[in-house]
């Protein structure tokens, strides 16, 4: 693994080396290093679509599994599968992402499809970053869709992150809650320049007691484009929550659609939505402490973002 193959995997997965535990490196398309454990197996797909499977026993817990996507090709688009079946009872976190270099004037695209069937009361964390760089003459396009399949009493925290580099993403999240079930997604994206940024949510909560809680917070700068859309349907007794901020800068556009569907008297949803620019007081207080005009819009946005 060369130096740029480092950086990458450090910034989508803190990574410094090979990790413990299960992992599976892809590397332009091919398989850089896989590893299993007692309690975690991972296997090619025998489909014929390109992925893998990933089996999380019972057993499993407070262990986990690296799966990283590193690109440095130009003129490269993939399509990945990768399926998750987590049994009754699991515990473990997931650490995915996919960081792309492109230093030539053609796209570097990466898609990936990862569909989460969890069991009763298992618990699964999966944390998702994505990053690009290069010299800014190829595209880079990252577009990740996650399906989640959630038994009675299962938990899932999705943490999403778009660092920086992605000239277009559209993100595609959608789950479906099973009596008693629980997940949490924190997303945060930044754009600048032209760059294009789209998340659509679509969230089932059919048991009772089932219960969403998503947050998504962007920073929009330059002249790029965010949309986000969103939709709760709670089919009974049952508590959806959505939160959508976002600070916009110079000639950037937010688009927020969010849609609340309750179709149980005993649903409770609420969303929270809210779009503005960086504060003056905010600045003048940074800078009042040495700070210059850019250096305070980065500290504000650091902290935003965190």
């Amino acid at each position: 693994m060369d130096e740029l193959e480092k950086m990458l995997l450090m910034q989508i997965a803190d990574l410094h080396k090979v990790p413990d535990g299960a992992y599976n490196i892809r590397k332009n398309g091919e398989a850089d290093g896989r590893r299993s454990t007692p309690h975690i197996r991972i296997e090619g797909r025998k489909d014929g679509k390109s992925g893998i499977d990933i089996f999380v026993s019972g057993e499993t817990k407070g262990e986990s599994v690296h799966i990283p996507v590193v690109i440095t090709k130009t003129d490269y688009r993939e399509k990945v599968y990768n399926d998750f079946y987590v049994e009754d009872g699991a515990d473990v976190l997931i650490i995915a992402g996919c960081g792309i270099h492109n230093c030539g004037v053609e796209t570097a695209e990466h898609s990936g499809v990862h569909t989460f069937h969890i069991g009763r009361n298992a618990k699964v964390k999966y944390v998702e970053k994505h990053y690009a760089s290069g010299d800014g003459n190829g595209e880079n396009i990252m577009n990740p869709e996650t399906v989640m399949i959630l038994e009675e009493g299962a938990r899932m925290e999705m943490e999403t992150t778009q660092i920086k580099g992605i000239d277009s993403t559209v993100r595609t999240t959608n789950a479906t809650l099973a009596a008693g079930a629980d997940l949490v997604i924190r997303e945060k994206i930044y754009t600048h320049g032209k760059q294009l940024a789209k998340t659509d949510f679509s969230v089932q909560l059919n048991g009772d007691g089932a219960g969403a809680d998503i947050v998504s917070r962007s920073v929009a700068a330059g002249s790029s484009r965010q949309e986000f859309e969103l939709r709760i349907d709670g089919n009974g007794k049952c508590h959806g929550h959505s939160e959508c901020d976002a600070i916009i800068m110079d000639d950037a556009h937010v688009v927020a659609v969010p849609a609340l569907a309750a179709n149980s008297v005993d649903a409770e949803l609420i969303h929270e939505a809210a779009i503005g620019k960086i504060a003056g007081e905010q600045l003048l207080k940074l800078m009042t402490l040495g700070l210059t005009e850019h250096e305070a819009e980065e500290q504000i946005i650091k902290g935003f973002l965190s």
